[in-house]
């Protein structure tokens, strides 16, 4: 898996230059503005919910020694709570939204690093890639919700809350990077083989995701460009995988 997320990661080499070469910004245009709406969106309502999030929180202490210290931990308890959020709901409504946009980048992408203009894969509409990107999202919403929660709750647990912090990033990452891997995947495989791709390859996700994420800590900057990159990145990443998965299974046949 290691190897995988070093891969992720290295597929961000070079993708300003292949963005300008294909000129590929131009797609960007409406992704970024609703990047930019949830993001603000999102941040707005973390500001205003932390604190009532913190003072819930501790309600739970009873004793007065101590308590104002407990408030404070709560606040941070509850920033870091509504944060975690925040990212995980921001990432799945951008890139479920964003799916009629970036299909057509990565599609690009591939007649480029294949050489081929007239494709033979999979045929869909706008209306079915935001379809399938809303289907995709909210399957994954709900399923890193149910992983994030119980680590949300390791935070209370002095020592273990700084690993639990570490496995919190890495989960966001690897769905962050398996949404952007799918706008490959669609046109290519069905909704459950994609699943499955990904869960073979989910090194490859991680890594491009860790890259996601840590854009999102770059003030106004990373919610403009941490799409059109993260996403060329993986476009490149996901056509190589597809290509070396076909040439395997052509060498078994023969």
């Amino acid at each position: 898996m290691m190897k995988g997320i070093f891969e992720g990661i290295r597929a961000y080499s070079g993708v300003f230059r292949l963005m300008s070469e294909l000129k590929l910004w131009k797609y960007f245009f409406i992704p970024v503005i609703i990047s930019v709406i949830t993001a603000s969106i999102i941040g707005l309502s973390a500001w205003g919910l932390s604190d009532n999030i913190g003072n819930f929180i501790a309600q739970i202490w009873p004793w007065d020694w101590g308590k104002e210290g407990f408030s404070t931990f709560s606040s941070f308890i509850g920033a870091i709570f509504i944060m975690a959020i925040g990212f995980i709901l921001y990432k799945h409504i951008i890139m479920a939204l964003s799916a009629p946009f970036m299909s057509p980048v990565s599609e690009k992408i591939e007649a480029h690093l294949l050489g081929v203009k007239d494709h033979s894969h999979r045929n869909t509409s706008s209306r079915e890639q935001l379809w399938r990107g809303i289907r995709l999202n909210v399957r994954n919403l709900a399923k890193e919700l149910l992983i994030s929660l119980p680590i949300l709750i390791l935070k209370f647990i002095p020592v273990v809350n700084i690993f639990s912090t570490v496995l919190l990033f890495l989960v966001q990452a690897y769905y962050a990077g398996f949404g952007n891997m799918d706008y490959t995947l669609e046109r290519h495989f069905k909704y459950r083989e994609s699943i499955d791709f990904v869960r073979r390859h989910r090194g490859v996700a991680i890594g491009n995701g860790i890259v996601f994420m840590l854009f999102l800590f770059i003030p106004v900057i990373g919610i403009i460009i941490v799409l059109p990159l993260s996403v060329t990145a993986s476009s490149l990443k996901t056509v190589e995988l597809i290509s070396k998965e076909q040439q395997t299974l052509q060498t078994k046949v023969v």
